[in-house]
């Protein structure tokens, strides 16, 4: 059987003569001649069937206490099999041990065959509760993803077509993949594409915004924690590497990790396995991982920002997502895309877009991507009153609306740098404000800044 025994008896003798039998059956089986060590032993191992003596004072032979450390058992795990075993068995004692949550009840002197197929039973329990409540935890890190729909990959463009062509040839692999992109590209769709066409296609698909993620989090959210572990753990949660095993993790924004967390993920990507928080036993994970972020993770890194090994731990394949302003034939068709999605939204099932609207639309640099297009469009046919969209149905602010080409000059990283400090500038110095402007976080905000020595 595979699992931990934790055999609790004050009573050597009967310690030894278990172990005699029960050792070779069972994969770990523990010992204790003192109830007061239980929680200790819960703590610091993962335990599947406690065998619980009922009495351990002298001159008591109520069954009280062994009552007693049946419920801290069970309230540190109501998974835990419990099978109380006791040589003063009144029908009375058994009675309230199951109702207090007892699997079966053994008296002393014990069959030997009878008892082991107890204790097996107790361990085939024990394995469909937590099998119960592993769908169940998965299942509440999905609700929200639940009434959501993901649409392919979208474009005709050499790009995209080159990109599907690596996500054909990666999809089916373990390989960890690294995402590049500016913000608004669609970088989780990719992930999503790539899972879709994956062997763990069948298994949960979990998505975490790194960025959002304070420190204090971070580990709670990635990794889980028992019950206890701090102030608010009122009840154990298990973390998204442990609902994403035997399916895909995708990790947006890797470049907004501190560098005092970083360590913490690499290990649980090289090792397998992770620790929930107040936990001492590790839990084994497998899981594909996939990453993405705007930032340039080799700048990073030689910068001392981002540690070297974790970033070629998530870069097995790196799949760069060229921004829209650089597929220009790719507008049109995820115009028309958008159009569709929102007249039926909307009810508006008449409303079309006109050429001259498509080509005004092409001819943005689209500093937002396709979330920018979108949105776009979703206002113009939120706000048209009559049967087609007109190039006048869009409008664009006169500092978003210079095309790129006219500044070929400029690197991408000098664009962005003055993109940064406009925003800072026109906000005064909010941070928070200027990041909204940017459609980053706040956390981004920061490592920009830092990146690129701008004064506040």
């Amino acid at each position: 059987m595979k699992g931990t025994l934790l055999i609790v008896d004050d009573n050597q003798d009967v310690l030894d003569a278990l172990s005699l039998f029960i050792e070779n059956d069972i994969e770990k089986v523990l010992y204790l001649n003192n109830p007061n060590l239980i929680p200790e032993s819960l703590r610091k191992n993962s335990i599947d069937v406690v065998l619980l003596d009922m009495n351990f004072s002298a001159g008591i032979n109520s069954g009280n206490e062994g009552i007693f450390w049946m419920k801290e058992i069970l309230k540190n795990d109501s998974n835990i099999s419990v099978i109380p075993i006791t040589a003063y068995g009144e029908v009375q004692l058994a009675v309230n041990a199951l109702k207090e949550g007892a699997f079966d009840f053994v008296l002393k002197p014990w069959d030997n065959d009878k008892l082991l197929s107890t204790i097996k039973a107790a361990f085939k329990l024990r394995q469909s509760k937590q099998k119960v409540s592993e769908l169940k935890l998965k299942n509440e890190t999905l609700i929200e993803d639940t009434n959501k729909i993901y649409p392919d990959i979208k474009g005709t463009s050499t790009a995209i077509k080159e990109i599907h062509q690596l996500i054909d040839k990666v999809a089916k692999t373990n390989a960890n993949i690294l995402i590049l992109g500016e913000n608004g590209t669609g970088k989780e769709l990719l992930a999503r594409e790539i899972y879709k066409k994956s062997d763990r296609k069948n298994d949960i698909f979990t998505s975490v915004d790194l960025g959002s993620l304070s420190e204090s989090l971070f580990e709670s959210e990635l990794f889980g924690h028992e019950k206890g572990a701090f102030t608010d753990a009122k009840n154990q949660k298990i973390g998204r590497f442990e609902a994403a095993h035997r399916g895909t993790i995708f990790l947006d924004e890797i470049g907004n990790i501190p560098l005092s967390l970083q360590s913490k993920l690499l290990s649980a990507i090289q090792n397998k396995e992770i620790f929930r928080v107040g936990a001492s036993t590790p839990v084994s994970i497998d899981i594909r991982l996939i990453c993405a972020t705007n930032q340039n993770l080799e700048s990073m890194v030689n910068e001392g920002l981002f540690r070297e090994d974790l970033f070629y731990r998530i870069n097995t394949i790196q799949i760069d997502l060229p921004p829209l302003r650089k597929r220009e034939n790719d507008v049109c068709l995820l115009s028309e895309f958008f159009v569709q999605k929102y007249t039926s939204t909307y009810n508006k099932p008449e409303l079309k877009i006109t050429q001259n609207a498509l080509d005004k639309l092409k001819s943005h640099s689209w500093p937002g991507n396709i979330r920018e297009l979108e949105h776009t469009i979703e206002k113009a046919v939120i706000l048209s009153e009559n049967k087609v969209l007109s190039e006048d149905d869009f409008h664009f602010r006169k500092s978003e609306n210079t095309n790129l080409n006219t500044s070929k000059s400029e690197t991408l990283e000098e664009i962005e740098k003055n993109a940064i400090i406009k925003a800072i500038q026109l906000y005064k110095g909010n941070l928070t404000e200027a990041a909204k402007k940017l459609a980053i976080s706040r956390q981004t905000m920061y490592n920009k800044i830092s990146k690129y020595n701008i004064s506040i």
